[in-house]
């Protein structure tokens, strides 16, 4: 017999968090609950909103900080943002931490996800990832738990804290809010799932060669065989007293893996000309300086292309980078963009970065699409 997916949203505005909590669950509403997603401003008192949720909920509760969510209005700001899920969801989430050291924490999680598709083969999963955003951590650690999982599609985001880039916290599932960690969940339903990304940038004709980097620090030091600011800046047509954040979130870096671009954002340029990015770059890589595509376009677009696997589907979770909200409401289409998130029934935030499957990216919106 199939038991229909009832999504539950939710979200509370109120700054004090044990209020919050209190608006957020009676939104979602007493029955019961499988599973409770949510994403929240840094500026609650965390430890008073953790121990809230802790005592509210009985079901697995999954979520972080973050730079702004994306609810039933759209775009939000602040408070709260989250949804209840019933329709026999079975989540199996695992605390990763410390970040530096995470090989045995991985073979953990292997091994229970051998396990449990051996129990019940007949089950969609997907893996949720939310980590620490000023960690530094996501490449390594997206790509050694999608090599190590199996055939298990993985949609992630950094937790952000409104811009500050002072602490961003991921919420343990047991009452508290921590750094320098990750929450890996497993969520396994009979419901159709597909996950995608979309950014609205391609390659442009310009390429580009990275002749030194520095992965682990996010660093481009030269391009083709120049300091990388002068390089990067030559090919616009400028000089690198001409480089500000707009210049880099309208020309990003984009690089190809088989037939699809994956964007690498510039953060700044530093005092020895090198620049640092969003993302890891290496050495030897080909770029391109993207050009962009109308975003409300682009997005309409994906989400009729989910449409082509799943008819209706009953909710999409989704990661959104902050750089492209922030494009988003510079040009004055942010609640246009908003309302085509509505349309499609998101729920999600906006992110220090993107996983998609083994791939951490940025200036990029990545989704689970569940059908009902």
């Amino acid at each position: 017999m199939r038991v229909k997916i009832q999504p539950e949203y939710a979200c509370s505005e109120l700054m004090d968090p044990t209020l919050a909590v209190s608006e957020f669950a009676n939104k979602i509403g007493s029955k019961d609950i499988d599973l409770v997603i949510f994403f929240c401003s840094p500026d609650y008192d965390l430890d008073i909103l953790g121990k809230a949720l802790k005592n509210t909920f009985d079901c697995p509760c999954i979520g972080c900080t973050a730079s702004g969510q994306i609810g039933t209005n759209g775009f939000q700001h602040s408070g709260i943002v989250g949804l209840g899920l019933t329709g026999g969801f079975q989540t199996h989430s695992f605390l990763i931490q410390p970040l530096t050291d995470y090989s045995e924490a991985i073979a953990h999680i292997a091994e229970a996800l051998r396990v449990d598709s051996e129990v019940h083969p007949d089950l969609h999963r997907f893996g949720l990832l939310l980590i620490d955003g000023l960690s530094m951590a996501e490449e390594r650690l997206v790509a050694n738990l999608y090599q190590q999982i199996g055939d298990v599609p993985i949609i992630g985001g950094s937790a952000g804290d409104d811009l500050r880039f002072e602490q961003t916290m991921i919420y343990d599932g047991n009452g508290r809010f921590i750094p320098n960690a990750a929450i890996f969940s497993v969520i396994s339903t009979k419901s159709q799932i597909t996950t995608f990304k979309v950014q609205h940038f391609i390659p442009g004709e310009t390429e580009l060669v990275i002749t030194e980097a520095d992965p682990e620090k996010r660093l481009i030091i030269e391009i083709n065989g120049e300091p990388a600011a002068q390089a990067y800046a030559e090919a616009l047509g400028l000089t690198v007293q001409d480089l500000t954040p707009v210049v880099f979130s309208r020309n990003p870096l984009v690089l190809t893996f088989g037939d699809e671009p994956y964007v690498r954002s510039i953060q700044k340029v530093n005092d020895d000309f090198s620049l640092t990015c969003y993302c890891a770059i290496e050495e030897g890589l080909i770029v391109a300086i993207g050009v962009a595509e109308d975003p409300v376009d682009t997005l309409h677009q994906a989400f009729e292309h989910v449409k082509e696997t799943i008819d209706n589907p009953c909710v999409i979770i989704g990661c959104d980078c902050i750089l492209r909200r922030l494009q988003f409401e510079q040009e004055g289409i942010d609640q246009e963009i908003g309302k085509v998130m509505v349309q499609n029934r998101v729920i999600g935030f906006s992110t220090y970065g993107e996983q998609f499957n083994g791939l951490h990216v940025n200036q990029t919106f990545t989704g689970i699409a569940i059908g009902e």
